[in-house]
């Protein structure tokens, strides 16, 4: 029998060198970002009670939790599978601040099953939340961090998706949908399947525009062209579906002003976290890739449930997903070969050279191997009783 105790989980990976130290190189560089826009870091726990953990989020990230049962007290416990609720608990109960507060992180999160095809049930999820401010322009500081974190990444052939939920919700609020009829029309939205959406729609009793309006919303996406079409195509909408309306074109114009020549696409029957988002919802796409590769938008009240209703807007994504992306090419930093010699001049020698950033590797006595052989292209070298280094 094959000894296969070396085996990972399904959709478990680990980043080896030197990937790894291209992650963390990545992983400073973004964190260093977000804290010239003033964001603070936060770091969540990894397990918490299952009631504070899933707050507000809805059914599917309960079935991406993995749970436990807590043996000091007998209460359930689950693994994140997304950050973003533990950060907002950590605004509205632990620091209860009125004013502004930006807020980021990082840290693996985990699923019970991969989000896409070959995706990772171990995400390391980045991203950062604004709260205290219900305005376009906080929405807008999002979706620019967001752009400029794929920047960083090297993350190129990209578009962004935006829409903006509370338009499906302001037309089912008119149609007088009940909780069942709006989940399965939310569905057939979600696939885009026209047929089934007309004979559902067809089975309602519901006003002629307003069956008209949900119907043209599956066809309800592309370019600037949309921005148009839906004035027109929901001209007969109610007062919230025109705030609504309102709300996306103030953010695209805000986005023009700030981000130029982006290219941006709307979908305005693209409902991601519609159970969790209450306005402007926005993603990135990549080329090859079928699901967003970041996401996020705004989702005010979350914070009701721990004493303090704050507006909120967000995004979040994968490192691992975007480096994926990056053509970067990894190379490990080649360092300095120290031999095992035991001299203080030579230990001086070497400290400097690491307080000057350098990688210096002290040979081990019997060790196999030389210098080259561990990634040095310099090594110490004595000459006239100096140490000093010189090419391998």
């Amino acid at each position: 029998m094959s000894n296969e105790t070396w085996l990972l989980p399904e959709g478990i990976e680990e980043v080896l060198p030197p990937r790894a130290a291209f992650l963390e190189a990545k992983r400073r560089a973004i964190l260093d970002l977000y804290h010239s826009w003033g964001y603070e870091l936060v770091i969540p726990p990894l397990i918490e009670y299952l009631e504070s953990l899933l707050t507000g989020t809805g059914d599917d990230l309960d079935l991406q939790t993995f749970k436990l049962t807590d043996q000091l007290n007998g209460r359930m416990m689950g693994v994140r599978a997304d950050m973003t609720p533990q950060v907002a608990r950590i605004d509205a109960h632990q620091l209860r601040r009125t004013t502004p507060t930006r807020l980021c992180y990082m840290g693996t999160v985990l699923h019970t099953r991969p989000q896409g095809f070959d995706a990772s049930r171990a995400p390391l999820q980045i991203g950062l939340e604004l709260y205290g401010h219900s305005g376009v322009e906080s929405d807008v500081e999002v979706f620019q961090l967001m752009v400029e974190t794929l920047q960083t990444c090297g993350v190129d052939d990209v578009y962004f998706d935006l829409g903006h939920v509370g338009i499906y919700r302001g037309l089912v609020k008119q149609a007088g949908l009940d909780a069942h009829q709006e989940a399965a029309l939310f569905d057939a939205l979600q696939r885009k399947a026209k047929p089934e959406i007309q004979d559902m729609l067809s089975m309602l009793k519901i006003d002629a525009a307003v069956h008209d309006m949900l119907l043209a919303l599956a066809d309800l996406n592309g370019g600037d062209e949309v921005l148009i079409k839906m004035d027109k195509v929901l001209a007969k909408a109610n007062t919230e579906v025109k705030k609504a309306i309102s709300e996306l074109k103030d953010m695209v114009a805000a986005i023009a002003r700030c981000i130029p020549n982006l290219s941006l696409h709307y979908d305005l029957a693209e409902l991601r976290g519609y159970h969790y988002h209450t306005g402007v919802v926005f993603a990135a796409f990549a080329s090859g890739k079928g699901s967003a590769i970041a996401q996020g938008g705004r989702y005010d009240g979350i914070g009701e449930v721990f004493g303090n209703t704050r507006p909120a807007t967000g995004f979040s994504t994968d490192l691992k997903t975007l480096l994926a992306f990056n053509q970067e090419q990894v190379v490990q930093q080649a360092g300095i070969f120290a031999p095992a010699v035991d001299d203080e001049p030579l230990r001086q020698a070497v400290a400097k050279s690491r307080a000057a950033g350098e990688r210096v590797i002290v040979e081990l006595p019997g060790q196999s191997g030389d210098g080259q052989d561990l990634d040095c292209d310099r090594q110490f070298i004595k000459e006239k009783d100096q140490w000093v280094i010189k090419p391998i």
